[in-house]
């Protein structure tokens, strides 16, 4: 969320907060020692994290949150320790990149470890898992687990993707909760589209009341009254400000939450206030009650646990599934 403009609260990007930075000054040979055994030690210390897969990512649409490691900084011509017995200078730099090198590849490279919400979502996931691979046709599979896409036809790949994947968390607010899970099963292209508009669903507005702490309430039918005796109203598909002395009608800002006394109001579906144009990327698959296939302007979740039970997938990606993919395909998720 945002910033407030009057009674409203504006949509628009965070940006990311500062790092701490970490300053390196010069220590003598034994410290490079040290340094070279922690850093070994850092290393295996690693091996074994990185067993137990990626860490997830988790956000709240439509703004990404994202996790950035500290960056290391240090002064010109700043070495670690003076001489290695007879041996050059070891320069910090070189030392920090050749761990982070090392400790980015075991990352990449360690396998995922499989997740499941229950015994009998583990069961279903083999279930599905086992369809596809007897699936001669062309199909997209899609592993939660390993947070990846690949469109296959018999036993070829067209294409693999990495995506981003649902939270499985539950939001509970004023009365109402909400869990957010990509189902295993299988499902079935139903629809394609270019240039998507995203109708939020009720959970959006339950999420943004909850980060301002404010109350939540629908717009009613006709008049939604105010407490200082104005109300709002939908004209032309468009939420406005009634002045209740002149009766003149205000529009109010589409890319604006509706908040007055220190309520968020939920705009009526069909109207222009409940649309919200770019959050889907430029190309959707919809595979029915509200489960989809789609690009996203977050590109750092991807490959992560971000979405409220959508697919993510990078712009060129979607692109090609947009391109090749014909309606009625088979859509199989493990």
């Amino acid at each position: 969320m945002d910033r407030v403009t009057g009674r409203a609260v504006r949509r628009r990007d965070v940006g990311r907060r500062a790092q701490p930075q970490v300053m390196m000054s010069t220590i003598d040979g034994a410290a490079v020692r040290a340094v070279a055994s922690a850093g070994a030690l850092a290393l295996l210390a690693l091996a074994a994290f990185a067993s137990l897969g990626r860490a997830q990512v988790v956000r709240r649409d439509p703004v990404a949150w994202v996790r950035t490691s500290p960056g290391a900084a240090r002064a010109a011509r700043d070495t670690i320790g003076n001489r290695l017995g007879d041996s050059v200078h070891v320069e910090a730099d070189s030392l920090a990149s050749s761990i982070q090198s090392t400790t980015d590849s075991m990352a990449r490279t360690a396998p995922t470890v499989g997740t499941f919400r229950s015994r009998a979502d583990s069961l279903r996931s083999m279930q599905v898992h086992l369809a596809a691979d007897r699936d001669n046709e062309l199909r997209i599979v899609v592993s939660l687990n390993d947070r990846k896409l690949w469109a296959l036809i018999g036993a070829d790949t067209l294409l693999s993707a990495p995506v981003a994947v649902s939270t499985d968390e539950t939001l509970s607010y004023a009365g109402k909760s909400w869990t957010f899970e990509t189902p295993r099963g299988v499902r079935t292209v139903l629809a394609k589209r270019e240039n998507p508009v995203w109708i939020p669903p009720e959970w959006h507005y339950a999420e943004v009341a909850r980060e301002e702490g404010l109350k939540l309430a629908p717009m009613k039918p006709g008049k939604t009254m105010l407490s200082d005796g104005n109300w709002l109203e939908v004209r032309n598909n468009e939420v406005g400000l009634v002045d209740g002395k002149t009766r003149e009608f205000a529009v109010l800002p589409t890319d604006e939450e509706v908040i007055f006394d220190n309520t968020l109001f939920i705009p009526p579906v069909g109207t222009k206030n409940r649309r919200i144009e770019g959050e889907l990327g430029r190309h959707m698959l919809d595979t029915g009650n509200g489960f989809l296939l789609h690009g996203t302007p977050h590109k750092a979740t991807i490959g992560t646990a971000a979405t409220h039970g959508c697919i993510r997938l990078r712009d060129e990606d979607i692109q090609w599934l947009y391109d090749m993919i014909p309606v009625g395909t088979r859509v199989y998720i493990y």
